[in-house]
């Protein structure tokens, strides 16, 4: 796997702000023609206009619903299957705590560089804190973002040396949007359950008690858009991804299974949910995790707020033995991290298509 390469995360430094805010001269470390959406072989992959939205995979009102459920479900399920990719509308959170959570994050990235700083990340210190996404070493090329990464669940692993106190409601929006997002998710995985024809106690058991993780993003905007990058193409590493759109600029873009990329179109109130690569060796390949990517807006900025939900059944990322003969092996949790770390900094593959025993 490459002992060489190891996850790194940036500070964000007065020059990359004094960069963000003057955003018509690009600095060569975010210089990245090549991959940027309007360079190279990715110009033609986008789809056209007729096509440019992710339709709503599903509906929780309909998913409580009895008189509706059985169709909502199929809904959701063949969301999973197809694209990898949904949004979720009438999702049920609590208004009030998302209002707050999207306040609280604007606010937090509007205040100066070294105001944001006293959560920065720490050199050596692992990847939570305030500075740049993941690269591999002080030559590599950096994405047009700034981010905050901090650990929400279990409890015990928050480290709340890297949760803001400015602005001073930030603390508790996060402990109870995070709340709010684990709740959401169990919901959701029953109703997956449903759709797969396993016990919803097998399913829940994987991503009981694991890892949760929060990521806030804010991707400035660039007048030169085709020059950087937001976030480089990449499938998330854990089992379910629920992402809140703070603002209504777009910017996610999903891989089709044809190479173009899909504009994602933020439906008003709604969550994108995507699987996660767990979540799909879980289901034996019957879910999928799709490539996505972010691009920089010429115009706008925007800011995400994105929950990670971690799973593995007894420490192992396989898939459930109810599913049929396994089209993936079964591989330690730390050793799956270690794997998916090497997609992330560019292996240009996805690590669990090199696990499967079934191609």
């Amino acid at each position: 796997m490459g002992g060489a390469k190891v996850l790194n995360r940036e500070l964000i430094t007065e020059a990359a702000a004094i960069a963000f805010a003057d955003p018509h001269h690009i600095p060569e470390r975010y210089a990245r023609a090549d991959d940027a959406p309007a360079g190279g072989a990715a110009a033609a992959a986008v789809v056209g206009d007729d096509e440019s939205y992710v339709r709503p995979g599903g509906d929780m009102a309909r998913l409580l619903d009895p008189e509706h459920r059985a169709v909502e479900i199929a809904c959701l399920g063949s969301a999973c299957r197809s694209w990898g990719f949904f949004q979720l509308i009438n999702h049920g959170a609590d208004d009030a705590v998302i209002q707050q959570m999207k306040d609280d994050t604007v606010q937090f990235f509007e205040l100066p560089v070294e105001e944001k700083k006293a959560v920065a990340v720490r050199p050596g210190g692992g990847i939570e804190g305030f500075g740049h996404h993941f690269n591999r070493s002080s030559t590599d090329k950096l994405d047009w973002a700034e981010s905050l990464i901090v650990e929400t669940q279990p409890i015990q692993r928050r480290n709340l040396q890297f949760w803001p106190s400015n602005p001073p409601t930030f603390r508790d929006s996060i402990d109870k949007y995070a709340m709010e997002m684990r709740n959401l998710a169990t919901r959701l995985l029953g109703f997956m359950a449903c759709d797969l024809g396993v016990e919803q106690g097998t399913l829940l058991a994987a991503f009981a008690g694991k890892r949760q993780s929060m990521v806030l993003h804010r991707y400035p905007p660039c007048r030169r858009p085709e020059e950087v990058v937001g976030i480089a193409p990449h499938s998330d590493g854990f089992g379910l991804t629920l992402l809140l759109q703070v603002d209504d600029t777009p910017g996610l873009q999903v891989m089709l299974g044809d190479g173009r990329w899909l504009p994602v179109r933020p439906l008003p109130g709604a969550l994108v949910v995507n699987v996660g690569e767990i979540l799909e060796v879980l289901t034996n390949g019957a879910y999928r995790s799709a490539f996505h990517r972010v691009v920089v807006d010429a115009e706008r900025g925007r800011t995400t707020v994105v929950v990670f939900q971690d799973a593995s059944v007894g420490g192992v990322v396989g898939p459930l033995p109810e599913l049929g003969e396994p089209r993936y092996r079964a591989i330690g949790r730390s050793q799956y991290g270690k794997g998916h770390a090497t997609e992330i900094l560019g292996s240009g593959e996805r690590f669990i298509d090199t696990l499967r025993t079934i191609r």
